[in-house]
């Protein structure tokens, strides 16, 4: 065996157990999909800066960064983020966090997914892998180079394309999944819009101050309420072009609890006792659609 092949096969074993690490009890082919795509052509030539910690304080607190003392991918394959612009705090996300919305997201070879937010293209590659051929990914990245980057990191998987646009404006195609990795106080009207019967939307629902949830919602045939559920806690970079909605009664809502209560995104009827949050033309409640 060469030292090429040597390193190649040691990759191979360090991602494996990487998938292993950060998908924990999901579905096997979540756990394939991580063990599949190699992290490293998305993170660039390193050695690489990583966060050394996934909790900030303030919207003004920046993360503190560390570098790899070399381009070892073995740094890589651990359930952290890797800078892309550290001045601005973009990252390629927490594994095991993507790990967890890609189970809840429920995709399913064939499907039509709509990624708000591509980075670099490691988690867009993880979709299309899901889908498969049969599928489609549409990937929208509003920083021009990040779009670049995503689109020649997405070679291997032509049935994925990224549009250097917002992801947040009208004229989305029809998609059974929305899966959005940048935070927002409501929904984009355009989201809603472009979900098929039975499509689900995944997106960071937070304020300025960057506390928030990841919220679940299903598309029904009822167009009063759809079901809806907090699948974990989250702090996402906010998305751009975004409405910042009623910031000081989102955060008001999230640091009361009560989150993994919610049930239903409503669009009309009288708020009730069952109200945990009230967006204006939207509001999330406790009771089922």
């Amino acid at each position: 065996m060469t030292d090429m092949d040597e390193a190649k096969s040691r990759t191979v074993k360090l991602r494996r157990f990487y998938a292993e690490l950060v998908t924990g009890r999901a579905a096997p082919e979540i756990t394939a999909a991580f063990a599949a795509i190699p992290r490293e052509i998305f993170a660039g030539p390193g050695p690489w800066s990583i966060p050394c910690a996934t909790i900030v304080r303030s919207p003004e607190q920046r993360p503190h960064y560390v570098r790899t003392p070399d381009a070892d991918p073995a740094f890589l394959y651990q359930d952290v983020l890797v800078a892309l612009d550290p001045e601005r705090g973009v990252n390629i996300g927490q594994p095991s966090l993507h790990a967890l919305c890609l189970a809840a997201l429920g995709l399913r070879p064939g499907e039509t997914v709509i990624q708000v937010g591509s980075g670099s293209g490691y988690y867009t590659a993880l979709l299309a892998h899901l889908v498969g051929p049969g599928g489609r990914v549409h990937a929208y990245e509003i920083d021009p180079d990040l779009a670049a980057r995503t689109a020649a990191n997405l070679a291997p998987w032509p049935w994925a394309q990224v549009a250097a646009r917002s992801g947040v404006t009208a004229g989305l195609p029809p998609a059974d999944a929305i899966y959005v990795n940048a935070g927002t106080a409501r929904p984009a009207r355009a989201w809603l819009d472009a979900l098929r019967p039975d499509g689900r939307l995944l997106f960071p629902l937070q304020g300025p101050q960057r506390r928030g949830g990841l919220l679940l919602v299903r598309r029904t045939a009822n167009d009063a309420a759809w079901p809806a559920r907090f699948v974990s806690l989250a702090t996402f970079i906010a998305l751009q072009d975004a409405d910042d909605g009623d910031a000081v009664r989102l955060n008001a809502a999230f640091a009361g609890g009560g989150l993994f209560a919610v049930r239903s995104l409503r669009f009309t009827g009288a708020r009730d006792a069952s109200c945990w949050y009230d967006g204006g033309d939207w509001w999330l409640s406790t009771l089922d659609a």
